[in-house]
C-alpha cells in the first residue's frame, strides 16, 4: 500500500477542511512547493494535490502552483479538483502530473472518464467522495457542496466499465476529523471493485495505517492511502507513515 502525502490548495496556500466544509479551514503552509519537497525528502513515494478552489467552481485557480510542485519533486504527483473536461485533464498531464483525478465530471459527464482513459491509459483515476444519507452512500460533487443521488456502488461500477486506472474513495464524514478510517466500508469497496482502490479520510495514526495495510479481501488489498491532516498535526510523520504502509 502506497502513501499519498496530501496537499490541498486554496488561494495558493496549503490547507485542510473539516468534513469538506469550506468555512472550517485550517491553513498549514503558505508554501505548498516547500511542503511537497519536504514530503519527498521524508520518503513519500507519491504527492496527492487537490485544487479545492477548482473543485468548487471549476476554474483552475491553483494550476500554476500544481505545475510548480510537479517541477520541484521527482516523485509522481496525482492531482485533481476541477477536472471537468478534456482540456483540463490534458493541461495537467502536459504539466507532468502522473495521474489526474476526475471527480464531479465522473458523475455529471460519465462519458468523459472513458474518453480520457482511452487517450491517457493508466493516467486517469476517478475520485468519489461520499456522504452517508439514510443508510446509503451517496456521491457528493462540486467540491462536496452538493450531494447527488448516485450511490457509491453504482459509481464504482461505472468507473470500472469506463477503464479508469484507480478510484480514490473519501468518506466525507471522516475527512479531516482524525477519527479513524472506515476499514469495514473500505473492505466492501475492495470486494466490489476490481480497480486499484486508494483510501482517503480519517487516518489519525500509524496504527490506522497498519490496519489499512493489513486489509485483505481474498488476495486483494488497498492500493494506497491519502494522508494529510495527521501529518500536519504531527500525529504521524511521513517516515512513520511510509513504514506503516509497508506490508
Amino acid at each position: 500500500m502506497e502513501l499519498y502525502a496530501a496537499i490541498d490548495l486554496r488561494g495558493g496556500r496549503c490547507v485542510r477542511l473539516d468534513q469538506g466544509d469550506y468555512a472550517r479551514q485550517t491553513v498549514y503552509s503558505d508554501d505548498p512547493v516547500a511542503t511537497a519537497k519536504s514530503f519527498e525528502g521524508a520518503g513519500a513515494h507519491w504527492i496527492h494535490v487537490v485544487d479545492l478552489d477548482a473543485a468548487r467552481d471549476g476554474r483552475p485557480t491553483n494550476r500554476q502552483v500544481v505545475e510548480s510542485i510537479v517541477a520541484a519533486v521527482d516523485v509522481p504527483v496525482q492531482s485533481g479538483g476541477g477536472v471537468r473536461d478534456d482540456e483540463a485533464a490534458a493541461a495537467l498531464i502536459r504539466s507532468g502530473v502522473a495521474r489526474v483525478v476526475v471527480g464531479t465530471a465522473a458523475v455529471e459527464n460519465p462519458d468523459l472518464v472513458g474518453r480520457l482513459a482511452s487517450r491517457h491509459p493508466g493516467r486517469v483515476a476517478v475520485g468519489f467522495d461520499y456522504r452517508r444519507v439514510e443508510g446509503r452512500r451517496l456521491v457528493a460533487v462540486r467540491g462536496w457542496t452538493r450531494t447527488s443521488e448516485l450511490a457509491l456502488e453504482d459509481a464504482l461500477r461505472a468507473a470500472e466499465q469506463a477503464g479508469a486506472a484507480a478510484v480514490v474513495v473519501t468518506d466525507i464524514g471522516r475527512d479531516g476529523m482524525l477519527g479513524g478510517p472506515d476499514v469495514e466500508g473500505l473492505a466492501e469497496v475492495v470486494a466490489g471493485c476490481a480497480l486499484d482502490v486508494i483510501a482517503s479520510g480519517g487516518v489519525s495514526s500509524a496504527a490506522d495505517l497498519e490496519a489499512l495495510s493489513s486489509l485483505r479481501v481474498g488476495p486483494r488489498g488497498l492500493s494506497g492511502v491519502i494522508v494529510g491532516k495527521a501529518i500536519y498535526e504531527g500525529r504521524v510523520s511521513v517516515e512513520e507513515a511510509v513504514a506503516a504502509c509497508a506490508p
